[in-house]
């Protein structure tokens, strides 16, 4: 994936790569870029949301993720919970450097995503209906 090449990764030497459709077709790449101030580090992942937020895009039908390798590249809790902002349906694929992919939707990796959704049953809550320990001690 051509996103992967460009990614600035001097300390991990980790390159990963995003590619995110969104639902009227358009793609938009993203890569990471490293830090020496790792916390400042910005993944493929939201990288490629930011790049289709600044375009006016708001919805997104799919995201794959590659880096150089041979296991699959799963976003980060923090690229997670900034894709379920989108929502929770969005398909992730999950590349290897082997031609290999394995897929699932974002509330799948982030089960009980929080959310200030207006429209959601309880905005500010989580998101996993299948909690069911209501003990708040």
């Amino acid at each position: 994936m051509a996103a992967r090449e460009r990614a600035y990764a001097p300390y991990s030497r980790f390159r990963v790569g995003a590619a995110l459709l969104t639902s009227g077709g358009e793609i938009y790449r993203g890569c990471n870029v490293e830090n020496a101030s790792y916390g400042l580090t910005c993944c493929a992942e939201r990288a490629a949301v930011f790049n289709a937020v600044v375009s006016g895009e708001r919805k997104f039908q799919a995201i794959a993720v590659v880096s150089d390798s041979d296991d699959f590249c799963t976003p980060c809790g923090a690229c997670r919970q900034v894709l379920a902002e989108f929502g929770g349906d969005i398909n992730v694929i999950m590349c290897n450097n082997k031609g290999e992919y394995a897929e699932c939707k974002v509330a799948e990796l982030l089960p009980g995503y929080f959310t200030l959704d207006p429209d959601a049953d309880k905005p500010g809550h989580c998101t996993n209906t299948d909690c069911t320990n209501t003990d708040r001690r």
